[in-house]
């Protein structure tokens, strides 16, 4: 024993060693991941946020909830999930009774991320919604009243305000290195064959089309690169093969910030487009692209390199998003910030149909 007091006080370790059992003091405990369970397996949760599950720190994949039983065993098989994990639509409210859950993720055609919100809030878990958040301002309200009624975290998944060249970019309309802000350009989209017609983005009753699905990405750009809220928008639609798009297949829209800054925007799902532009009164700088899976690059008008971030983008927002949950702190992307892209989206669409510019503010 005198051995052991000498070594102690030896280390500085006498006083602890006093409070706490010698087995404690060497082996802390590991922090507590957070459960997840997905929501819809299709690609994105398939190719994307299952894997991403597997290098996250702060939580970690330990439910599914499907409505394709084909699916089950070849998601047990390969993560591990243990039959009291797996739900189907029905069931899915019977979430509640399991603690191994603490976060469901909406991975589910937009029309749908309201009601499966609302099921999973009601059950008691944190909810992650993928973007959009809804196709309605009146969804939106009541997905966040839900969640603030059974005091669980809301959150958009909006990966990109996670990434750190993004927020290199966000970082700069404080610091204004090239001055300020005078126009912005931003544009991301994709060709999409349109298969043989049935898959949800090309209906407008599942909200889909080209503005839901890629739109969000350049309008949610121009709001954080500028780090304000427009105050009027004007936006046309274009339509190339109505036959097989029964939702928007091109966007273009136009916002008006304060200070006259203007941002010229467009999504579409008949070319491929990702580039965010950023004209200043001394200098420009820009990101190409500015949304990729595989990385954000870009450089300035002095001949600065932004090199892309080399990490896993969905890993990292959902180890945000998990932190945030563990430190009772706001998320980066609350449910507020996917209702005001939506109120904009609202309006864009009432432009087009009119032929007018739409007021926000």
């Amino acid at each position: 024993m005198d051995n052991r007091r000498a070594f102690l006080k030896k280390s500085g370790l006498l006083i602890a060693a006093s409070t706490v059992s010698f087995p404690q003091l060497l082996f802390a405990r590991p922090e507590k991941k957070l459960g997840v369970a997905l929501v819809g397996l299709g690609y994105y949760s398939r190719d994307l946020l299952a894997p991403a599950l597997q290098l996250t720190e702060h939580c970690e994949l330990r439910g599914i909830v499907t409505g394709t039983p084909d699916k089950i065993p070849v998601w047990q098989a390969k993560y591990g999930i243990v039959d009291k994990n797996v739900y189907n639509y029905e069931n899915m409210h019977e979430i509640a009774e399991n603690d191994d859950i603490d976060v469901v993720y909406i991975v589910l055609p937009n029309a749908l991320h309201k009601k499966y919100t609302i099921i999973a809030a009601n059950a008691g878990k944190h909810v992650w919604c993928e973007k959009p958040m809804a196709p309605t301002v009146k969804d939106c309200e009541e997905m966040i009243a839900a969640c603030k009624k059974n005091k669980v975290q809301l959150t958009i998944g909006y990966r990109m305000q996670h990434e750190p060249v993004t927020q290199k970019i966000i970082s700069m309309a404080g610091t204004k290195p090239y001055g300020m802000i005078q126009k912005l350009k931003a544009e991301a989209g994709f060709y999409n064959s349109g298969g043989d017609g049935t898959h949800w983005k090309l209906h407008k009753e599942l909200a889909g089309g080209a503005m839901f699905d890629m739109g969000v990405y350049p309008l949610n750009a121009v709001r954080y690169t500028t780090q304000m809220e427009p105050l009027s928008v004007s936006a046309r639609i274009e339509n190339s093969r109505p036959e097989l798009f029964k939702a928007d297949e091109t966007t273009f829209f136009d916002l008006e910030f304060p200070g006259g800054i203007l941002a010229n925007c467009k999504t579409s799902f008949a070319e491929n487009m990702n580039h965010l532009k950023v004209d200043c009164q001394s200098g420009w700088y820009e990101l190409k692209p500015f949304q990729s899976y595989s990385g954000v690059a870009g450089k300035t008008s002095d001949g600065q390199i932004v090199s892309p971030f080399r990490g896993n983008q969905q890993a990292r927002q959902m180890d945000d998003d998990a932190l945030a949950i563990k430190q009772g702190k706001a998320p980066l992307v609350p449910g507020e910030e996917g209702l005001k892209d939506i109120r904009i989206v609202e309006a864009i669409f009432e432009s087009s149909n009119k032929g007018s510019k739409r007021i926000l503010l």
